[in-house]
């Protein structure tokens, strides 16, 4: 099905963030002036919102689209609420320890299903890039490439438990140690969404 211009730009903007109007009409096939029309429509609904930046040089100050928190919020939230009291419930009434322990056994689930899905896939450029398809299906809207110096980047440009983990950042914690033990390989988080960055990133290079 033929995704409408508005799901386009938002995926757009979720996924590479601000973009200039003209980048936004190329990747949609029409022209800048155009998509500058649809993003002012957009802003006037609240799902995008434009911030002046100064050019590098002497150039004239461009205008870049960012999402708004109410743009963010049309992603799957993977049931934030819920999740959110239920793990403030948890430890109220049960303790940190039982909260360590539901982390626990997530993580050994996790893991598990990740080793038998990437299992064949000796190279880790190959297991990092059926991670990334493993985490995108999971709604990370994951994507991973080599650098130039040879490293590998993981980035996830959504993340469905994100009030889980600002409740409780053993998920983070637990996350980051599941890619290194299925990887077999160094993994550092270099962007964080709950420090304030607009999506997850992971360097891995080999150990």
């Amino acid at each position: 099905m033929r995704q409408s211009p508005v799901n386009r730009i938002l995926i757009l903007l979720k996924t590479e963030g601000p973009q200039l109007a003209a980048a936004v009409g190329d990747a949609l096939g029409i022209s800048g002036e155009a998509a500058r029309q649809q993003l002012a429509k957009m802003a006037e609904e609240g799902l995008v919102e434009p911030v002046t930046v100064a050019a590098k040089g002497r150039g004239r100050p461009k205008q870049l689209w960012h999402l708004t928190v109410e743009g963010n919020s049309h992603f799957p939230d993977g049931h934030a609420e819920l999740t959110a009291n239920l793990l403030t419930t948890v430890a109220t009434q049960l303790g940190p320890a039982a909260l360590d322990t539901v982390i626990a056994a997530r993580e050994n689930e996790t893991l598990q299903r990740y080793r038998d899905e990437l299992a064949g896939r000796a190279d880790l450029a190959a297991r990092v890039e059926g991670l990334a398809a493993i985490r995108s299906r999971e709604g990370y809207m994951a994507d991973s490439w080599q650098e130039e110096d040879g490293s590998l980047m993981l980035v996830e440009n959504h993340c469905p438990i994100c009030a889980a983990a600002a409740v409780c950042a053993g998920f983070c914690r637990s996350e980051i140690e599941t890619f290194r033990s299925v990887l077999s390989a160094n993994v550092e988080r270099s962007e964080h969404i709950l420090l304030g960055a607009r999506r997850c990133a992971y360097r891995i290079t080999p150990r």
